[in-house]
């Protein structure tokens, strides 16, 4: 699933400008890469425990990152998903992928304001 999928998100005329310039181009990149993302797959949905990284952190790194890219990845990942499953595989696939992008743009774009102190009325006030 990782290698169709990953083949096409480099094609994608969004998303794949954003790969290069993480991965770079070369195939021995890009099969560490798979490597590292079929680990991920497995972690996520099988409970492998073969994946020990850090995803929120890898996407920060991207400063080309943007939130539409999320809704792009998902629509392609969703596409792979169906080309490549049984129906209740593939939704199982598209759920996961969906929760993750969620908490992924919320930590990177949808940052909340900085909490304001609460003074107690048996504090004092400097």
């Amino acid at each position: 699933m990782a290698g169709r999928f990953y083949a096409r998100a480099r094609r994608d005329e969004l998303l794949g400008p954003v790969f290069a310039r993480a991965i770079g181009e070369s195939d021995v990149a890009w099969a560490a890469h798979l490597a590292r993302l079929s680990d991920f797959w497995s972690s996520v949905m099988l409970t492998t425990g073969r994946y020990h990284g850090d995803p929120f952190s890898a996407h920060l790194r991207l400063s080309a990152l943007q939130p539409a890219m999320f809704d792009r990845w998902l629509a392609l990942f969703g596409e792979t998903c169906a080309e490549l499953f049984e129906p209740d595989v593939a939704d199982a696939f598209r759920e996961r992928a969906e929760r993750i992008a969620r908490s992924l743009r919320m930590g990177l774009f949808e940052r909340l304001p900085a909490r304001r102190r609460v003074i107690r009325p048996d504090e004092t006030r400097a």
